[in-house]
């Protein structure tokens, strides 16, 4: 079910105490950052939400030519939330997950996605962030706060680490966009690390999520743009994206190689879907959710069953999250390590 990953630590701690204090002299520069920060609230114990409108910096991070790893990542977003004032750089620690989506019709029309996010971190800590970017669309997303590496001990509480957290827009794992886009990480089967080397501007994993999220209004979209990009396996991993857009088409998109590989499935788990050498490769663990899943991938589904369905195959103590996305109402259900009693709903604004 789990792949060994690595994550590269963010480290922006130092700079931040002092960035709060000049909200007058430079509010040109940090009016939108603080206003962020401003805007995160605790919902729960180890769950968080963040409003951010206006610009984050990600058309100016592809203009510089993106990154390839993700302590160029770091690098970024301590420049961008300094305000140029300073520059650091990160290092490596380590995270196990593994997740599943499902993609089927919903009842009544349109399509439905649901996507569990299982991890075995000690102490759980999420992000719900809500984007409105000026160049871009509006989207909501999610982000393990542990992948940002602040510590065990972190939480966006005090006003220097709700700072720090701004950081987390970079690393989103699943996400809706007003145009009914849907895209989720997923580990694949092994371990083969993408690093695509041309001339094109650099994503890691997370990154790609992020541009799709605010560019693609559909898979083919989100293809399209992929395609322009060098990929980079950005937690030390082999990775597989999960896309689905309202016209109800579903895709893995995979890296084999050093080739994109697109594959029309319903169903992601964390093993290879593409036809060839690496077809089926991954875990008995996998394979069983992928095969529960099928089983509901040509029903007509509600937002409650595709809840169920997700409840199926989550894990006490893995499953951090589970969310399921309207993509008709441009709505979503979240729901915090398993509390499928009580989901917290969201709906994107810009209908």
């Amino acid at each position: 079910m789990k792949k060994s990953t690595k994550v590269l630590l963010i480290t922006v701690s130092i700079i931040l105490t002092i960035i709060i204090g000049l909200t007058v002299a430079l509010g040109a520069v940090f009016g939108d950052k603080l206003k962020a920060a401003n805007s995160i609230e605790k919902l729960s114990d180890g769950l968080y939400y963040m409003e951010y409108e206006g610009d984050y910096g990600f058309d100016e991070f592809l203009s510089n030519g993106g990154a390839k790893n993700q302590g160029d990542v770091a690098s970024y977003i301590v420049n961008f939330l300094s305000g140029g004032f300073v520059e650091l750089e990160g290092e490596e620690v380590s995270f196990d997950f593994g997740c599943s989506t499902l993609t089927t019709q919903k009842t009544g029309g349109s399509y439905v996605m649901g996507r569990n996010f299982d991890y075995t971190g000690e102490n759980p800590r999420a992000m719900i962030i809500h984007t409105k970017p000026e160049n871009g669309y509006e989207s909501y997303s999610t982000s393990w706060l542990d992948f940002l590496g602040f510590g065990s001990d972190f939480v966006p509480e005090s006003m220097s680490d709700k700072y720090m957290s701004l950081a987390s827009v970079y690393v989103p794992l699943d996400g809706i966009n007003e145009k009914g886009l849907c895209v989720a990480d997923l580990i694949n089967g092994d371990s083969e690390l993408t690093a695509q080397n041309t001339d094109k501007v650099d994503l890691t994993t997370t990154t790609a999520i992020r541009l799709l999220l605010d560019k693609a209004a559909s898979v083919d979209e989100a293809i399209k743009l992929l395609e322009q990009y060098d990929m980079h396996s950005d937690i030390g991993s082999s990775h597989h994206l999960s896309i689905s857009d309202s016209s109800g088409r579903s895709v893995a998109v995979e890296y084999i190689g050093g080739e994109m590989i697109v594959t029309d499935t319903p169903v992601v788990t964390n093993h290879y879907l593409s036809e060839g050498e690496k077809f089926g490769i991954g875990n008995e663990e996998s394979h069983r959710r992928y095969n529960e899943l099928m089983k509901k991938s040509d029903s007509t589904l509600t937002t409650d069953d595709m809840a169920d369905c997700m409840e199926s195959v989550s894990y006490p103590n893995i499953t951090q999250w589970s969310v399921v996305y309207d993509i008709e109402n441009l709505e979503l259900d979240f729901y915090f390590q398993r509390q499928f009693d009580s989901p917290l709903t969201f709906a994107v604004e810009n209908k």
